[in-house]
């Protein structure tokens, strides 16, 4: 199957299970973190899924995921872009990255910013390595009040060291 049958589309609450079953095998191996299933439910709206036919039936089968976390009137967080393991090497996670960064530049995003262990990938994208918090101490104060722990890990927070460890900070400039 080529890139051409692969299809990109906002997730459904339907599409929950096959993303936590996307992100399990990674999870397991400490590559993203696990979420509860309210969790996912709760943030499908930020989701994107890739999704190709390949069952014998002509049904699409969910073969990665990715989510967009608004963070700040400028900012947010790419998270959980995951891929089904036989799909790696094939483009699903750059078609998937890509979505995510339309989508951001139709919300009129400035920056987009991840954690992750796939530094040569999203370099590739024009991420680039930060050190620091890149806001505003007035922002940072103001992202200080989040309950999200995807705050915590970009304000560089001691509680989430760690979920970290081992992880780069990357922030993406968009035009």
């Amino acid at each position: 199957m080529s890139l051409d049958d692969l299809h990109i589309r906002s997730a459904r609450p339907a599409d929950v299970r096959a993303i936590g079953a996307l992100v399990s095998p990674y999870a397991n191996e400490r590559i993203l973190l696990a979420k509860e299933w309210v969790g996912y439910y709760e943030a499908v709206q930020e989701f994107v899924v890739a999704e190709s036919a390949v069952d014998p039936d002509g049904r699409a089968q969910v073969i990665g995921c990715g989510a967009l976390h608004v963070m700040w009137q400028d900012l947010a967080e790419i998270r959980t872009l995951a891929v089904d393991r036989s799909w790696r090497s094939r483009g699903v996670g750059h078609a998937l990255l890509a979505a995510l960064i339309d989508r951001a530049r139709d919300l009129g995003l400035r920056r987009l910013f991840c954690l992750t262990f796939e530094v040569d990938f999203f370099a590739a994208h024009g991420f680039a390595v930060i050190e620091g918090t890149p806001v505003s101490p007035d922002v940072y104060a103001e992202l200080l009040r989040s309950h999200d722990d995807g705050v915590a890990e970009f304000l560089d927070l001691a509680h989430v060291k760690p979920n970290t460890l081992g992880n780069t900070r990357m922030l993406l400039e968009l035009d």
